[in-house]
């Protein structure tokens, strides 16, 4: 089997609507999109790395460092159509999607995702992790996940699920981690889709995939990052590095 080419492609916008400007807060002596850029390109799995902004900030944040950088050509509606874009002019079989707000993305789970395709059934893949604390099993901010037995995602919540109607089975509970992979010409048919009904109520865009009967595979990981979505995360992050 020929070895698959990827490129990861990393979504950056400015204007976040939850923490604005986070992407270029400072974590020690560097910004947190070059931390996210610089940590998924040591990990040397990928054909190419590559930022995709709306912003002349943060173009010339990865720029300056001689990185990859293209500036988006319209607005999107989200991550996945911003990077369709940089992508559909790529001659690669893979586009793994990295968070722009992950500063300390790591090279196992990443490879761990990428090795998914070796079943040439997979057309998108995701990554998904225990949940350990309670709380997070009813907060809404904690998109959960249920597989079947082929480990292919039955659904995306916000809510608690599977829900816990018989309290003497065992039971464990996922959180999604939002790191996807693709093959290209499935990202590029997403483009094309209008979000679907259950996409508009949960206000979950990987829906649409299962919607359109588009099976998303899970990939369990153990990796642990802080996606800086708020101050309180930038200030957790930045003890990490001390």
């Amino acid at each position: 089997m020929n070895k698959l080419t990827s490129c990861a492609i990393i979504p950056a916008r400015y204007a976040a609507t939850r923490y604005p400007g986070k992407l270029m807060e400072r974590l020690g002596e560097k910004s947190v999109i070059r931390h996210t850029y610089e940590n998924t390109l040591a990990t040397g799995l990928f054909d190419q790395v590559m930022v995709v902004t709306d912003s002349e900030v943060i173009f010339k944040e990865i720029s300056s460092v001689g990185g990859v950088v293209k500036m988006s050509k319209r607005e999107h509606e989200s991550g996945s159509d911003r990077i369709a874009e940089a992508a559909a002019g790529l001659s690669i079989d893979l586009i793994v999607n990295v968070q722009g707000d992950e500063p300390f993305i790591q090279k196992k789970p990443l490879a761990d995702l990428i090795a998914a395709f070796n079943d040439t059934t997979v057309l998108v893949a995701s990554l998904m992790q225990k949940i350990e604390h309670v709380e997070d099993i009813s907060n809404p901010n904690v998109v959960k996940v249920v597989t079947d037995m082929n480990m292919n995602a039955l659904y995306f919540s916000r809510a608690a699920i599977p829900y816990d109607r018989n309290s003497d089975l065992p039971k464990d509970y996922f959180r999604h981690i939002g790191v996807y992979a693709f093959r290209k010409d499935t990202l590029l048919r997403f483009t094309g889709w209008r979000p679907g009904r259950l996409e508009n109520i949960e206000k979950l865009e990987q829906l649409r995939y299962l919607e359109n009967g588009v099976d998303i595979r899970m990939v369990e990981t153990f990796f642990t990052g802080i996606g800086i979505d708020t101050p309180d995360d930038l200030e957790r992050a930045k003890k990490l590095l001390l």
